[in-house]
Parts: C-alpha cells; structure tokens; sequence
C-alpha cells in the first residue's frame, strides 16, 4: 500500500529554475527510502513538500490516499515524524517535555507522557534518568537519539530524516545508523531519508532513490542500482565507492558455501573441516560482512576461510566466487 506518492509534481523558483521536475513516485508502507544526489538535486525540497514546508506549483502529492490540499497542514505535520541534522530540541525543556512536545498538543495526559517517554527513550538507547536532563548536558550522538525518540511519540506512520547524522562524527554516526536500521525493522515505519552519504544510503535503505536536477534518475534496491545501472549518471554516481559500501555491509552469510549443501561444497573438505578445531587465522564468524572476509583472506594470504558460528563451529567456506555468484542479478 503507498503511504506517499507524487504525480506530476514540479516546484519552481520565480518561475525560472525548476528545482523539482516533474516527479512521479510511490513509497509503499514500511519502506526505508534514502534520497541520494549531489548539492541542489532536490531532495530536501522533496522532503520539505511532503509534510507541507514548502509548496509546489503544479502536481498531486498523496499522503495516506488522501492529497495534500485537503490536509489541515498541522494536523498533517504532527502524524509525520521529522528528523533534521540541527535537532532542533528546545533548550528551556527538559529531554522528557522535548520528546513529548506533540503528545501536549494533542492534549494527551501527563502519565501517558510521562510512560510514553519511558519507552521511547529506552528504543533508542538512553536510560530513563536522561529524561530529567536538559539539552545542553547531552552528547551531539545523545541529542540525535531524543530527536528520533519525539519524531515517534506521536507514533506516526510518516518519518522524515534531513541529514540526521551529519553532524556526529563517524564512530557515533556508525552506531546511530545500526540503530536506525534496527528500529526500522523492529517498527516497520516508513522512513524518507535524505543523506549526502553513498555508504548511509546503501547501508540503511531498503530502496535508494537517485536525484539530479530535481527529477529521479535511477531508483531501486541496492543490487539494482550498483549492478543494473540504467543510465551513465547512475555510473558515475555511484561508483567504485558504493561497491565497497555494499561489500562492508553485505553479511558473509548471504554468500558463503554451507557444509550441508552437496551442491555447493566438497563431503571431503566438510567431513575434515568438522573432525577438529580450526585456526583462528583461517575462519570468519558468520556474523562479519564480505570486506571484513577478503581483508582477512588477503592479510593471511589465503583463496578461502572458514565459516564459523558463535559456537566456533565451522558452517561452510567463504570464497571469493561466492561474491560473483551473489551479484549475478
């Protein structure tokens, strides 16, 4: 079912430069759509238009089957989450008023916010007793969690996400995006994120939507996009860059060869496997991505490793082909 969808959609400034051109796009339920592009593609504005920050001078947006125009704009815009780089958490309000800011417009009760806030705060990752803090005694990372926790309070089905990451650095930014990629699965929210980031797009979406010029180039699952690329700005875009990203994220057990499929491995190399422990410098957890495999396979100079589970028991072998098998799409 789309939550969202735009038809014939076009945004213009002084009628000259056309910033959105003629967009004609769906977002089914429970999607993580990332919006990549260069600088002035389009996407913010994309995103801005959907919860009715900015207007559009000619189109159809729908959200929730029902088009923009007859939403009462701020009843639209506290069902959608909205997530931005600058959080935006108001300094004079405690962690606690912050994430529940919409649930008092609605004119819910005090206890409700109050375990609504309990809750959320605990989704993403702080203990409660943050909840009596104020802004300023959290962590840029620790801000970013509260700005997703009071994009939820309201329990929305919408959450838009500017560059939500953009300004933590890269250790905080790397466990920030495996939260959000948790939650999405956990919640099944339908999430529009806009990053700069090729690696975040390929790391958090479940499809990546690629902009220039205001219109969508390319847009598709990550395989699609790095491995059928219809067009040549797709190409270059993307790059060597995105393959490597895909390679750091994609799990060696998409890949690897089991013990137990005949077809794929050798009952020889799987009976001598299974008989004693192997060497830690010739395994791989099953648990590690494909770039932490051939980093491995290249430091020990070896053609392949050994699938390994939390038990240290060996699964299966990972080889190099495994890789070619898994993106011939």
């Amino acid at each position: 079912m789309s939550l969202l969808t735009f038809k014939d959609v076009s945004k213009s400034y002084d009628q000259k430069v056309r910033v959105i051109d003629q967009l004609n796009f769906s977002i089914d339920k429970g999607e993580f759509i990332t919006l990549i592009g260069p600088s002035g593609c389009g996407k913010t504005t994309l995103l801005k238009m959907i919860n009715g920050l900015i207007p559009f001078n000619q189109g159809e947006i729908h959200v929730k089957n029902h088009s923009l125009a007859d939403w009462n704009l701020i009843k639209l815009r506290r069902e959608i989450g909205y997530v931005i780089q600058q959080i935006g958490l108001f300094p004079h309000l405690t962690i606690e008023k912050n994430i529940c800011y919409v649930l008092s417009l609605l004119g819910r009760d005090g206890e409700e916010q109050k375990k609504r806030a309990t809750e959320l705060i605990q989704l993403v990752g702080l203990d409660p007793e943050y909840l009596s803090r104020y802004p300023r005694e959290l962590s840029g990372g620790q801000k970013q969690r509260v700005g997703v926790a009071r994009a939820l309070a309201a329990d929305p089905d919408i959450i838009l996400m500017d560059e939500p990451f953009g300004a933590v650095d890269d250790i905080t930014r790397k466990v920030l995006q495996d939260e959000m990629k948790a939650l999405h699965q956990k919640l099944q929210k339908t999430i529009v994120f806009v990053t700069h980031d090729i690696e975040e797009a390929i790391k958090l979406g479940t499809r990546i939507v690629l902009m220039d010029q205001g219109k969508i180039i390319q847009a598709g699952t990550k395989e699609e996009m790095l491995f059928n690329p219809t067009t040549e700005f797709t190409k270059r875009f993307l790059g060597t860059k995105s393959f490597n990203a895909y390679l750091g994220q994609l799990p060696i057990e998409d890949v690897y060869r089991p013990y137990d499929a005949p077809e794929k491995s050798s009952k020889k190399t799987s009976k001598k496997t299974s008989k004693k422990s192997v060497p830690e410098s010739k395994t791989i957890p099953l648990t590690d991505t494909v770039m932490e495999g051939i980093r491995k396979m290249i430091k020990e100079d070896r053609q392949s490793l050994v699938v390994i589970n939390e038990e240290n028991r060996p699964l299966g072998e990972f080889q190099l082909q495994d890789i070619q098998q898994k993106i011939q799409l």
